[in-house]
């Protein structure tokens, strides 16, 4: 496995090491991503100019729709145009739209109400290829921009049109950060080699669960029930396992399906003492399987 330079605040961070586990933003089930060279403020809603981009921000947030900017790695285009998308990520149903705008006014005609209700906005054309979003947010962490912008162009270098650099994912302690649309899959900690194996997972319609930090949308619990009974069963299938329920608090009870097949899943949360060294104050979670029994029919009856 490749190991990168820890940053200088967090001296155990970007090792491969640390648990990212279950750690994909829970909210983020629909999005906006709008083409922005920048500069990009430490918070996008804090964002003035150009006026059109920084209103559709705004709204988008009022709505519970998740904006992030994006921008090409490496060198970047002027704009207009601007590339925009937009898109669900949740449940079985995901799916892309994307357009480009001759004058980013043209944002204000964006439905924002269906599209965080998960229904098709048709403002634009549907997307049949995978959006790769890698963090380089540098005002936001330093970290973000150290670690991803090298793989942002590193993976563009392999995947072309499909990768873009964007603005704060969540989990800044995990650069680098892969966002892989429409699923909304979340890998982190990533060097090249990683993330050059997750994104071909992805567009064989797989995940792989090496450095997998879970799917956006998602409670973290059930984050973790998915990704334990993937392991158990060796699944991989993007759509193969379905958490159906998660009850109780640690330890949780979930019910899953895999394959036909159902599954009681125990799970417990814990904090990992010194994640990232000695000198580093924070505490992150993680999750435990202590038990996968397999049920029947007549069991959940």
């Amino acid at each position: 496995m490749t190991r990168r330079n820890s940053c200088d605040h967090c001296p155990g961070s970007h090792s491969g090491e640390r648990p990212c586990l279950a750690s994909a933003t829970a909210k983020a089930r629909s999005w906006l991503l709008i083409e922005h060279p920048g500069p990009w403020p430490v918070r996008i809603e804090d964002l003035t100019d150009p006026a059109p981009i920084a209103e559709a921000v705004r709204a988008a947030r009022a709505a519970g729709v998740r904006p992030q900017l994006i921008r090409r790695p490496g060198r970047r285009r002027g704009v207009p145009p601007v590339q925009v998308y937009a898109g669900y990520s949740s449940g079985d149903e995901v799916w892309l739209e994307g357009r480009e705008l001759a004058d980013p006014a043209e944002l204000a005609g964006l439905d924002l109400r269906a599209l965080a209700a998960g229904r098709r906005p048709g403002f634009g054309e549907p997307v049949g290829e995978p959006v790769l979003l890698v963090c380089t947010h540098g005002k936001r962490n330093a970290c973000c921009a150290r670690t991803g912008a090298p793989l942002a162009r590193h993976l563009a270098s392999r995947f072309g049109a499909f990768v873009w650099e964007t603005t704060h994912v969540g989990g800044d302690r995990y650069a680098a950060n892969l966002v892989c649309l429409p699923h909304a899959l979340y890998y982190g900690d990533l060097g090249p080699e990683e993330a050059t194996a997750a994104v071909e997972a992805y567009l064989n319609g797989e995940v792989r669960l090496e450095r997998l930090r879970g799917r956006a949308g998602q409670p973290e619990p059930v984050q973790a029930a998915e990704h334990f009974l993937r392991a158990h069963c060796s699944i991989f299938d993007v759509d193969g396992v379905t958490v159906e329920s998660v009850t109780g608090t640690s330890p949780y009870e979930a019910v899953a399906r895999a394959r036909g097949n159902r599954y009681r899943l125990i799970i417990e949360s814990a904090v990992q003492a010194d994640p990232c060294g000695s000198e580093c104050s924070e505490k992150l979670g993680t999750y435990f399987v202590r038990d996968i029994t397999l049920l029947n029919t007549a069991a959940l009856v």
